[in-house]
């Protein structure tokens, strides 16, 4: 894949603002982890290989297991994620495909059965992010950095 061009050299305002989003998604008080699943989890919905590869290495480095990374895609079917991150997971799915759910009820309601009004908000917020930074990578096409296989 040739990349298309670098939107935030060209536009770096456009960076400034959503680098003020991740800045209050990363200290809005909402877990570490929580925060890692989700970007992940609305990466691979929207299948930004970049994303997926960033949000990957950064939940290894703060210590989230391979195998919770590994299931992130079949969460409901694994024991591996709290109720709360399963509630994140749905309403992260849910506003990222909010063409087809339109933000159900019912999602919302098991939400906030875990999260508070203001988290909520802070959840969102935290899946908008994400959706605007896989849109910007997807459409710039932005090229994930390829590791070359170790000698055996």
């Amino acid at each position: 894949m040739t990349p298309r061009l670098d939107p935030f050299t060209v536009a770096p305002d456009a960076f400034k603002a959503m680098l003020g989003l991740e800045t209050y998604v990363r200290g809005c008080g909402l877990e570490p982890s929580l925060i890692h699943l989700v970007k992940m989890r609305a990466s691979q919905i929207n299948g930004c290989a970049y994303c997926v590869d960033m949000h990957s290495k950064e939940a290894r480095k703060d210590g989230e297991s391979e195998q919770r990374l590994y299931l992130l895609s079949a969460w409901r079917e694994s024991p591996l994620y709290s109720d709360r991150e399963r509630a994140a997971l749905a309403w992260t799915e849910a506003l990222t495909l909010i063409a087809q759910t339109h933000a159900p009820d019912e999602v919302y309601d098991e939400a906030r059965r875990h999260f508070t009004e203001a988290e909520t908000v802070r959840l969102s917020v935290l899946v908008v992010t994400i959706n605007g930074w896989n849109r910007l990578a997807i459409a710039s096409r932005s090229v994930h950095p390829v590791e070359t296989a170790k000698a055996a």
